[in-house]
C-alpha cells in the first residue's frame, strides 16, 4: 500500500499548523489549533485505513475484499473527542472573556517563582566564579 504524496503534506500541514496554534497564549487560537489537529488525526486514521474495499459483512464479500472498520472506528471517536474538547475549550474561553475582558493565558505565580530562583541560583553562581578567579589574581600580587 502506497501513501499519497499530496495527502501526506496536507496531514504534515495540518499538524504544523495545528501546534503552532496550540503554543499560543490567546484561548481561541488553542481553540483552533486543537480543531485543526482533529482534522488532521482524522485524515491520518482514514489514510491509515487503506484503500477502500467492500462492507466488512460475511455473507457479501470475500475477508481480502472487505475494508478495515477500526480506522473509521477511530476516526468517529477522534471526532466526538475533538467536538468535546472544542466545547469545553469555548467555555473557558467565553469564562475568561467575561471575567477577565481577554482570553489570554497568564503566567503561572509559581512558575515566575522558579524563574526568579533559577536567575538568583545563576547570579550567585557567577558571582562565586568571580570570586574564584580574583583569588589567584591577589595571591600572584602579593
Amino acid at each position: 500500500m502506497t501513501i499519497n504524496l499530496m495527502l501526506a503534506a496536507v496531514i504534515a500541514v495540518l499538524y504544523s499548523v495545528g501546534f503552532y496554534l496550540l503554543m499560543q497564549r490567546s484561548l481561541m487560537r488553542i481553540l483552533l489549533g486543537i480543531v485543526v489537529l482533529g482534522h488532521g488525526s482524522n485524515l491520518l486514521l482514514q489514510t491509515a485505513g487503506g484503500p477502500p474495499g467492500r462492507a466488512p459483512m460475511l455473507t457479501t464479500a470475500l475477508p481480502e475484499e472487505m475494508t478495515d472498520p477500526l480506522p473509521q472506528a477511530m476516526a468517529l471517536t477522534a471526532i466526538v473527542i475533538t467536538f468535546a474538547l472544542t466545547t469545553f475549550l469555548l467555555a473557558l474561553a467565553y469564562r475568561s472573556w467575561t471575567l477577565l475582558g481577554h482570553d489570554e493565558v497568564r503566567d503561572d505565580v509559581e512558575d515566575r517563582r522558579i524563574q526568579r530562583l533559577e536567575k538568583r541560583m545563576e547570579s550567585d553562581e557567577d558571582a562565586g566564579e568571580e570570586a574564584e578567579g580574583d583569588e589567584p589574581a591577589k595571591e600572584a600580587a602579593q
